[in-house]
């Protein structure tokens, strides 16, 4: 690859705007390496929300599913999910006019389509993907339908996502993932035009080598927090905190039952779409509980600084959920679900405690315990916590292991600056 005084990364997403963690990262990722003397560039797709970005000329055409399309919209959207010529078309004139070095995928899935990736491996341009989710492995990037956790689909019959109905708990939305997930999956769009996958987690990584991906298209990057951005207290307070979506797979009826029988203190910090469901289901039970609601980074950490420990009782295959690392740098013990990469992130009983995750019982003695413990015992996890954080998941480490990575693939790194402090949230 020719060598220039400044490489050139493409970062792909399907929103501009930070709609969620895969977001966040995406336009962090972009600014560290513009930190370090790269010049960057976008291609993600149209929407209102967007961030201002002359680079919104290459973006292809907005793709919602909202009541507002009509019935034939909606067909020519089914289409592009699957395969969009136009992203293919948009990404072409991009490379032509920009001639990227490396490309980033992050959330690319129904809204750009894998044709881009095929655009990329046309020009030789080496292409990696952050596995923010699983589905690069299962049609329901969550491996989750209304029953709980399914890996039906791991021997390559897809019929199953249309039969559970694991998207939305709908037959339509969940048969055209299908469909588009066979058409992928039989082509090889991802694992033939992808030289690697990111993964932030071991269990990632894992799952995803038992669903066919060779292990040494797998890269493992764990995502970071600049601790030195956190302004940690160590003294405890009385309540406990969940902070995140209000949604069945997080595990709250579980802590909401737990957190009664224990006769704990809980905060909850949040919204999402079983909201309604989460607060009558705490009237049945019981308990001290406050719904807070939403709250921006600036109004929450005091909230998590304030707070006896953190909870995440999370009954799905978390990821590296950012939240554990946020409360360890702020000084506070996480009590996490044993499931997906939750345990990678906590060492237990010394940075916080794990319990099996959806057994309210086990999650009942560790409040119990939490409750009892003195308030010096707690201090002494968390600075054992924010060391963890702070030594193990860095900007620098991050930064370092993925020039490490696109230099494997051949872009020829020719001239760093400093690393600029940022923070990361997925």
């Amino acid at each position: 690859m020719t060598s220039r005084s400044k490489p050139k990364l493409l970062s792909l997403n399907s929103y501009h705007y930070k709609r969620g963690g895969a977001d966040a990262v995406y336009f962090e990722h972009d600014a560290l390496f513009r930190s370090k003397g790269w010049d960057t560039g976008f291609f993600s797709m149209h929407h209102p929300n967007n961030e201002s970005t002359p680079w919104d000329k290459y973006f292809a055409d907005e793709i919602e599913f909202g009541s507002e399309y009509s019935a034939i919209d909606k067909i020519k959207m089914a289409g592009k999910i699957i395969y969009s010529r136009e992203a293919a078309w948009k990404i072409d004139q991009l490379i032509r006019d920009w001639k990227p070095d490396i490309a980033h995928a992050h959330c690319i899935y129904h809204h750009l389509s894998p044709s881009v990736l095929s655009v990329l491996k046309s020009y030789d341009i080496p292409t990696v993907m952050t596995a923010h989710d699983l589905k690069l492995a299962c049609p329901a990037y969550k491996m989750l339908n209304k029953g709980g956790i399914c890996e039906k689909c791991k021997n390559g019959n897809l019929i199953h996502v249309a039969l559970n109905r694991c998207l939305h708990d709908s037959l339509a939305v969940s048969s055209l993932v299908m469909l588009e997930s066979s058409v992928h999956k039989s082509l090889g769009l991802y694992k033939r035009n992808l030289d690697r996958v990111v993964v932030p987690s071991h269990f990632f990584a894992n799952k995803l080598q038992e669903w066919g991906w060779d292990k040494e298209q797998l890269v493992y990057i764990p995502n970071y927090v600049d601790a030195g951005v956190f302004d940690p207290v160590y003294d405890p307070g009385e309540y406990l905190l969940y902070f995140g979506r209000l949604a069945p797979e997080k595990g709250l009826k579980t802590l909401l039952a737990a957190n009664a029988k224990a006769g704990s203190q809980l905060k909850i910090v949040g919204t999402g779409p079983d909201e309604q469901s989460i607060r009558r289901y705490a009237e049945e039970v019981g308990g001290d509980v406050e719904f807070l609601g939403f709250c921006d980074k600036q109004t929450l950490w005091p909230i998590v600084k304030n707070s006896r420990a953190v909870v995440l009782p999370s009954e799905w295959y978390e990821n590296a959920p950012m939240s554990v690392l946020e409360a360890n740098a702020l000084g506070k013990i996480v009590i996490g679900a044993d499931i997906g990469g939750i345990p990678e992130l906590i060492e237990s009983e010394v940075t916080g405690f794990l319990f099996e995750s959806g057994n309210q019982y086990q999650l009942t003695e560790v409040l119990l315990k939490v409750g009892a413990m003195s308030n010096s015992s707690l201090s002494e996890m968390g600075r054992a916590a924010r060391i963890h954080v702070a030594t193990k998941f860095t900007i620098e480490q991050y930064s370092q292991a993925m020039e490490s990575l696109y230099s494997a693939l051949g872009v020829a790194i020719t001239s760093q600056s400093a690393v600029r402090s940022g923070t990361q949230s997925t």
